[in-house]
């Protein structure tokens, strides 16, 4: 879907840093870069404007339109050519941010905000948007100016479908690769068992990798003919998803992951390897929910 990259900012560094990727990323995408503040404050029925014995220039409004006038000077040094635009929206942050992805293209925010609590490795906006955004979430952690291939959480799923395209068109303007990374144990394989029980064959690991490799090159088939100067590298390896990815994100610009693969439980808005990524990847992470995310 068309629309611009909108990014969430409060204020903290982590929220300036999303607004440097973002506006790259706007770049990228030649298109524009909206920054957004989500004000609370009029709902708590509080006084908004500068106290009487204070400075002018006081006051929680004034606050708001000082942090954004910030982040949009942020996002002009990045990338001068970006048309940059910006709103103070009042309401709570993941219920103003999901708003917003329902006509972005990308939404970018920080791994953690103001209200974050000392320690916490990413913040509740950051996950409740990954699960609830209606377009891709790219949640800014690690360096945010990281170079190194797109790495993509390929498992063949139809949930996983909607990041391995977000992947490719990822890859393509940045211009680098892809490692597509799929991992897998004999207990996440869904393997029909033969109706002789004497030929085990079907449970040789051997042959469940093979099976392993298929399904990711099914998988990744039909995109690579639609992006044929990407560079795909595929990675299969033994062994759990989270460490394998999180590993890996080391020397990735990018990671790219559906926010459900094939062993999630139905109903659950967001698998545990998305979480474990948004909590300990090196590098930035972009959530793709699947095709029912706009509804």
């Amino acid at each position: 879907m068309s629309g611009p990259v909108v990014v969430g900012v409060d204020g903290s560094p982590p929220s300036l840093d999303a607004v440097s990727v973002a506006a790259r990323e706007a770049r990228l995408r030649g298109c524009g870069l909206k920054v957004v503040h989500a004000f609370i404050w009029p709902a708590m029925h509080v006084p908004l404007g500068p106290s009487p014995l204070g400075p002018a220039g006081g006051g929680l409004r004034n606050m708001a339109g000082r942090l954004v006038a910030e982040a949009v000077e942020r996002a002009r040094s990045v990338a001068p050519e970006v048309e940059v635009s910006n709103a103070v929206v009042t309401g709570e942050a993941l219920t103003v941010m999901e708003a917003q992805s329902r006509t972005a293209s990308l939404v970018v925010v920080g791994s953690r905000g103001m209200g974050g609590f000392v320690g916490l490795l990413v913040g509740s906006t950051a996950v409740h948007l990954a699960a609830h955004g209606r377009c891709p979430v790219m949640v800014v952690r690690g360096e945010s100016d990281r170079t190194g291939p797109v790495l993509l959480g390929a498992d063949g799923s139809p949930a996983g479908e909607g990041a391995v395209e977000f992947a490719f068109e990822e890859a393509g303007l940045r211009g680098t690769g892809i490692v597509a990374l799929h991992a897998w144990t004999p207990w996440s394989v869904a393997v029909t068992p033969p109706q002789d029980p004497s030929a085990s064959s079907a449970l040789d690991p051997v042959i469940l990798e093979a099976g392993e490799r298929r399904l990711v090159a099914e998988a990744l088939a039909g995109r690579r003919e639609g992006h044929p100067d990407v560079v795909v590298e595929h990675s299969v390896v033994r062994g759990g998803a989270r460490e394998a990815l999180i590993g890996a994100s080391r020397n990735a610009g990018l990671i790219v992951v559906g926010a459900r693969g094939r062993g999630g439980f139905t109903g659950l808005l967001l698998g545990s390897v998305s979480q474990a990524l948004l909590h300990h990847a090196h590098c930035p992470v972009v959530v793709v929910r699947g095709s029912d995310a706009r509804r």
